[in-house]
């Protein structure tokens, strides 16, 4: 069983002294997909454009992409999703700084992979920088979601076969869209008491699912247990029902 996340705008500083040019990020064959990617993103830092749109240290991260700091995808992410997966609790609380087991991210290198705008599809291990790129960002003459959509070919071959649990958010499942004769489940969020969509808790309760994993549970119905969620099957959608207020 592979999951498939979303990135977070919210990332965690500093990590390794190495730099992403010093390592390789897995799926080789998109490494020229993504040096476009970042040529497009350094160019575009530089432009007046992106100045009115983004803070000057964002600007600086995007500028030093190749040479910053490295650390896993996993830990690099964080905010709500992420915070869950990793059990994190609030500030001051005995867990606010909690990470995963050696074997929850052994389990995590094999079955987890995050869906950057900058990478494509990588494991969650794979050692990545700091960046400000996210799926909604336009960059003039550059088509991102018809870049990624062809590149992610070379995936989808190596992935055929395994079964899918897709939590990515609308904007970067579009980036690469995961090919109709595949085995999988798109995940999405409800409160159990008015059938309503869920927002923050939405990403939630895909963290708390997703932990259940790594900590074991290796069945749908196992995972939704662990994490206090009902579920349902409709077709390819996978619905999760949280009652967390």
């Amino acid at each position: 069983m592979l999951f498939l996340l979303p990135p977070s705008e919210c990332k965690v500083e500093g990590g390794s002294p190495l730099s992403i040019e010093m390592v390789a990020l897995t799926f080789g064959g998109m490494q020229p997909a993504r040096d476009l990617v970042y040529e497009k993103l350094v160019d575009y830092s530089k432009h007046a454009v992106a100045k009115t749109k983004m803070r000057a240290e964002h600007l600086a991260q995007n500028l030093e992409v190749q040479t910053s700091s490295i650390m896993p995808a996993i830990d690099r992410y964080s905010g709500t999703l992420y915070d869950a997966l990793q059990g994190r609790g609030l500030k001051g609380t005995p867990t606010e700084f909690n990470t995963l087991s050696s074997a929850e991210r052994d389990r995590a290198k094999e079955s987890l992979f995050i869906q950057s705008a900058l990478f494509g599809l990588i494991p969650a291990t794979n050692l990545i920088p700091n960046y400000r790129f996210s799926a909604g960002t336009k960059i003039p003459g550059f088509d991102l979601k018809k870049h990624w959509s062809e590149a992610h070919s070379i995936i989808w071959k190596r992935l055929d076969g395994q079964q899918i649990i897709d939590l990515r958010s609308k904007a970067y499942a579009d980036l690469a869209p995961i090919p109709e004769k595949f085995d999988y489940l798109t995940v999405e969020v409800f409160d159990i008491n008015s059938g309503k969509a869920m927002n923050h808790f939405n990403k939630k309760a895909k963290g708390q699912f997703v932990r259940a994993y790594l900590q074991g549970a290796d069945t749908i119905p196992a995972m939704a247990k662990a994490a206090g969620l009902k579920f349902e099957i409709e077709g390819k959608t996978l619905k999760l029902f949280t009652d967390q207020k």
